[in-house]
């Protein structure tokens, strides 16, 4: 039932809540030095970006990677490029024991954790009657299963230290069915975890932040295919894909002071694909 109006004027201990002592400053805002990111799948893509991003505002960095070895160099790149520790650690995301074991190392060689960036995601892009099951449990334990994991196992850090910051890297086919490729499975995955960090912001309301980011066509591994890039072009209010560069700053903003306010949501980074 909906509370009335004499509900409504009830006192609440411990409300209002007071602000957080953050910097009036905005570019003070937006400082990561003294923190710790985590990211997954940051060997390349939108997943680079954002480590490239973390590491440009000093924060420290864990980059960690499944099968592309080159996020090992990368992490040494950002450490003498900009002064700050940065370290590369090899993780299925897909195996709780692995993710496990991993935040534990990030906390032992780190001391802490204070942003979490669940990116690391995989698309097999076939219609449902044409797709293999094991195709379908492959996306499903990454997109899916992977996330949960990384949520899981950070979510007690977080917890623990009495403060944390999720974010999650989901996607415009959470909320459109994509054309002209045919991809149920994945469009349902990316829907999963949107919802799912919308009920952690809600959940995890005591000591931590959740938020959504939602990219359309980026120019990477994970862009349009040659099928659809034509149409890619023509749904997209800007006639293009997006260059990860476009996005650091989105991640930025949701990872650092700048965006205390903000929680719960999803932010749809499309060149307005979506607005059709």
């Amino acid at each position: 039932m909906s509370m009335t109006v004499a509900d409504c004027t009830t006192i609440r201990d411990g409300f209002p809540r007071p602000f957080p002592n953050t910097p009036t400053n905005v570019l003070e805002q937006f400082k990561m030095l003294g923190r710790v990111a985590v990211v997954t799948g940051a060997a390349d893509g939108i997943g680079y970006a954002v480590s490239e991003a973390m590491a440009e505002a000093h924060a420290d960095v864990a980059l960690w990677y499944n099968s592309n070895d080159a996020a090992i160099k990368k992490a040494e790149s950002l450490a003498q490029t900009h002064g700050i520790k940065a370290i590369a650690y090899k993780v299925d995301i897909s195996d709780a024991e692995q993710v496990q074991k991993a935040i534990a190392d990030v906390v032992r060689d780190f001391g802490k954790i204070d942003v979490f960036v669940a990116n690391a995601g995989m698309a097999i892009s076939k219609p449902i009657l044409e797709q293999k099951l094991d195709e379908y449990q492959k996306q499903m334990s990454v997109n899916v299963d992977g996330v949960v994991f990384c949520a899981k196992y950070a979510g007690e850090v977080f917890q623990r230290q009495g403060s944390g910051n999720l974010i999650i890297t989901s996607s415009m086919s959470a909320h459109i069915v994509n054309v002209p490729t045919d991809q149920p499975v994945y469009n349902a995955s990316k829907a999963f975890i949107t919802h799912f960090g919308k009920s952690l912001a809600r959940e995890w309301r005591e000591f931590a932040r959740v938020n959504i980011v939602s990219p359309g066509f980026f120019d990477t591994k994970m862009g349009a295919s040659p099928l659809a890039i034509n149409e890619a072009y023509r749904m997209s209010s800007l006639g293009r894909q997006g260059h990860t560069k476009e996005i650091k700053g989105l991640y930025l903003y949701l990872a650092s002071d700048a965006s205390t306010y903000t929680t719960g949501s999803d932010v749809i980074i499309d060149g307005g694909y979506t607005l059709p």
